[in-house]
């Protein structure tokens, strides 16, 4: 087996083949990055029949190369820049830096099986990533629009327009606005142009939703089934999760989303605090499925956390534990419907291929 490592640039992308037995370097190779390039890269390395790809950063500048790999069935690995650094600053060459000691650096990191993590082609879970970073852009930018709106309709109109403003109210609002100066007539030309903008972004919000649902009746979640959880969240918990499986245990998830505790322990004093790691989106996600469940008093959300309040709980630690809870919930049926799914996904890339 012999690894070739690469370190991707904007413009070029090195690779150097090293064998694992012997840590030796078995030959160098630049490419452009581009497709002619990937193709002589990938001629260049079927003079060694078994090989692995250590593609550094591969979510990152190595991404494109990375998929375009794993598309052509060759075994691609992601090796962190960081691992690589450290591999660079132990060998003989100190702090020494070029685009072959990087791609050897990458290669060595995976040989030794410590930073290396498998590189899988992109699916369903890649895409509602795609669809919630753009659901946040849009929300954000209708947010802001919003508040432009409503400073200029405060300065329009005596004491303003109420806080829940949409487009519509705002319509109404102008309908009968007679500007008294030069300035007010630009600022309900503007506040014009703003409702225009605020109606754009809901209706591409309103489309943004529907592709979500669409990707997710197409993968036949059943995450929507727990209480609170609609497309939109279920679209983030999935698109943020990636593959459920690199998580051995819904303990291991918990970590990731920063729903498990912290445990402090000095002498004979044990105890446990907020949790401030982990990704702060899914954190999210589940915080706003935890309030909707507390709500809702029917659901087995509210009766744990009625539980925990009679066991001497605050709100709030029984909201965290409720938040702990549905980590492990979403855990077990995102895998439930992986390992469900995963058959008909390989069978569909063998018929594609």
């Amino acid at each position: 087996m012999m690894l070739i490592g690469v370190d991707p640039h904007k413009s070029t992308h090195t690779a150097t083949a090293l064998d694992p037995a012997t840590n030796s370097d078995q030959g160098s190779i630049r490419v452009d990055a581009s497709h002619a390039g990937y193709r002589q890269l990938l001629v260049w390395a079927r003079q060694w029949p078994e090989r692995t790809w250590a593609v550094e950063n591969a979510e990152g500048l190595g991404h494109h190369l990375a998929q375009w790999l794993v598309a052509a069935d060759e075994a691609v690995v992601d090796v962190a820049p960081s691992a690589t650094a450290r591999v660079r600053q132990l060998s003989r060459g100190g702090r020494r830096k070029n685009d072959r000691i990087d791609a050897a650096a990458a290669a060595s990191v995976a040989a030794m099986q410590g930073d290396a993590r498998p590189v899988y082609g992109e699916t369903h879970a890649d895409s509602l990533a795609l669809l919630d970073e753009r659901r946040k852009t849009l929300s954000e930018n209708r947010t802001r629009s919003v508040n432009q709106l409503h400073a200029l309709l405060r300065e329009l109109l005596p004491g303003g327009v109420p806080t829940d403003l949409t487009a519509a109210k705002a319509t109404t609002a102008l309908r009968g606005l007679r500007p008294i100066s030069g300035t007010d007539r630009v600022r309900k030309t503007l506040a014009k142009d703003l409702v225009a903008d605020i109606k754009r972004y809901d209706t591409q919000l309103t489309e943004n939703a529907a592709a979500m649902s669409e990707l997710l009746d197409q993968h036949g979640t059943t995450l929507r089934e727990i209480p609170g959880v609609g497309p939109v969240l279920a679209a983030r918990i999935i698109g943020r999760t990636g593959r459920v499986s690199r998580f051995p245990t819904a303990a291991a998830f918990a970590s990731y989303t920063g729903t498990a505790p912290v445990e402090i322990a000095s002498a004979d004093s044990t105890r446990h605090r907020l949790s401030r790691y982990g990704d702060r989106e899914l954190n999210s996600a589940l915080h706003t499925v935890a309030m909707i469940q507390i709500r809702m008093r029917s659901t087995a959300g509210r009766a744990y956390y009625d539980k925990k309040i009679a066991e001497g709980k605050t709100p709030k630690e029984a909201k965290r534990c409720l938040k702990r809870r549905l980590a492990d919930l979403c855990w077990r049926t995102m895998t439930r419907d992986e390992r469900r799914t995963a058959p008909n996904e390989s069978s569909h890339h063998a018929d594609a291929a």
